[in-house]
C-alpha cells in the first residue's frame, strides 16, 4: 500500500514538473522568436515597455486569478475600468487630488465587486450571467453620463496627472524604471504572498476545487466568493486610474474594450485551471508578459492590431484544451 502511494505521489510530481517545464520552455521559445523578429527586443526600452503595456491588464489579471481559482468568472472588468475611470476623472477635476481619485476608484471598484459577488452568492445567479449584467450596466451608465464621448482631465492637471503613467525612477541618463512597472511588480509580490501564505489563498482554491467539501469543512464559501470579486473590483479601480493617467481621458464607449478577454487569456496562459481549484500568481505574471510578447512579435511582423481579440480567443481555447487533456491523463 505504501509503495502504491509513493508511486502515485511520484507520478503526480512528475506531471506537475512536466507542466512547469512546458510552460518555461514556451516562455523561452517566445523570447527567442521575439529576439529574432525584433532586433531591439532585449533593449531596456523594449523590456520596460512590455511591463508598461502589460501593467494595467496585469493588475486585473491578478484579481481574475482569484476569481477563476474559486471556480468563477468575471467578464465585466473592462466596463468596470471604463465607468470607474470616467467618474474618477470627474473626481480629479473637482478636487485636484490624485490621492482622492485613487481612493474613489478603489472604493467604487469594491462596490461593483461586492454587487457582483452578492448576485452570485445571495442571488444564486451563474457568474457569467451576473457579470454579463454588470458589464452591460456599467457600459450603459458611463455612456449615458459621458454622452458616449470622452471624460477628459482639466488642462491645469494634465502634466501632473500624466506623470504617473509616463514617469519613473531615473537611474543614469538612459535608464529609467517606469512607475507602472514598479506598481505591477509590487502587486504581483503581494498577491503571490496572499495566495501562498494566507488562509484566504487556500480557501479560494478549496472553493474552486470542490465547493461542497469546502463548505462542509467550515469555509465561508459565500464570503470567499464575494472577497474575490471585491479584490478584482479594487484592481480594476487602480487600473482605471493608471489608464486615465496614461490617456489623460477615458472614452466612454471604447475604453478598456475587451480587456476581460486579455485578462482571462493571461490567466489561462499562466496555468490557472479554468474550472478552478488550481493556479499560480507567478504563472499569471509570466502569462501577462507572454501575451504582450506575442503582441510585440505580431506588431514587429506588421500584423494588424484588430486581430488581438481573435488571438486572445485562440489563446484561451488552446489553454483550456491543454488543461482538459492533462485532466484526462490524470
Amino acid at each position: 500500500m505504501e509503495k502504491r502511494l509513493n508511486a502515485d505521489t511520484a507520478k503526480s510530481l512528475g506531471r506537475a514538473l512536466t507542466r512547469e517545464y512546458s510552460f518555461v520552455l514556451s516562455f523561452i521559445l517566445l523570447v527567442v522568436i521575439g529576439a529574432c523578429v525584433n532586433k531591439n527586443f532585449f533593449s531596456w526600452s523594449n523590456v520596460s515597455n512590455l511591463f508598461v503595456q502589460g501593467s494595467m491588464i496585469g493588475l486585473i489579471a491578478l484579481g481574475m486569478t482569484m476569481v477563476i481559482g474559486a471556480g468563477l468568472i468575471d467578464i465585466s472588468v473592462g466596463s468596470q475600468v471604463a465607468i470607474i475611470g470616467g467618474f474618477g476623472i470627474w473626481v480629479l477635476n473637482a478636487t485636484g487630488s490624485i490621492f482622492v481619485m485613487l481612493l474613489f476608484c478603489i472604493a467604487f471598484g469594491l462596490v461593483i465587486g461586492a454587487v457582483n459577488g452578492l448576485l452570485v452568492t445571495k442571488g444564486g445567479m451563474p457568474a457569467m450571467v451576473a457579470t454579463l449584467a454588470s458589464m452591460s450596466a456599467c457600459r450603459a451608465i458611463v455612456n449615458y453620463y459621458g454622452a458616449a464621448g470622452p471624460f477628459t482631465v482639466d488642462r491645469e492637471l494634465y502634466d501632473r496627472f500624466r506623470q504617473l503613467a509616463v514617469g519613473g525612477i531615473q537611474i543614469g541618463p538612459d535608464f529609467k524604471i517606469p512607475y507602472l512597472m514598479i506598481i505591477f511588480i509590487v502587486a504581483v509580490i503581494i498577491f503571490d504572498i496572499v495566495m501562498k501564505k494566507t488562509k484566504l489563498g487556500k480557501h479560494i482554491f478549496a472553493v474552486g476545487s470542490n465547493e461542497k467539501s469546502a463548505r462542509l469543512s467550515g469555509i465561508n464559501v459565500d464570503g470567499v466568493k464575494i472577497i474575490t470579486y471585491m479584490v478584482t473590483g479594487a484592481m480594476c479601480g487602480i487600473a482605471s486610474l493608471l489608464y486615465a493617467s496614461r490617456m489623460t481621458a477615458v472614452a466612454a464607449a471604447s475604453a478598456a474594450m475587451s480587456w476581460e478577454m486579455d485578462a482571462i487569456a493571461a490567466v489561462a496562459i499562466g496555468g490557472t485551471s479554468m474550472s478552478g481549484g488550481r493556479g499560480k500568481i507567478m504563472g499569471t505574471f509570466l502569462g501577462v508578459l507572454m501575451f504582450k510578447i506575442i503582441s510585440n512579435i505580431l506588431t514587429a511582423a506588421n500584423v494588424s492590431s484588430y486581430l488581438n481579440g481573435a488571438i486572445s480567443a485562440a489563446i484561451i481555447v488552446l489553454a483550456v484544451l491543454m488543461q482538459n487533456f492533462q485532466n484526462k491523463r490524470r
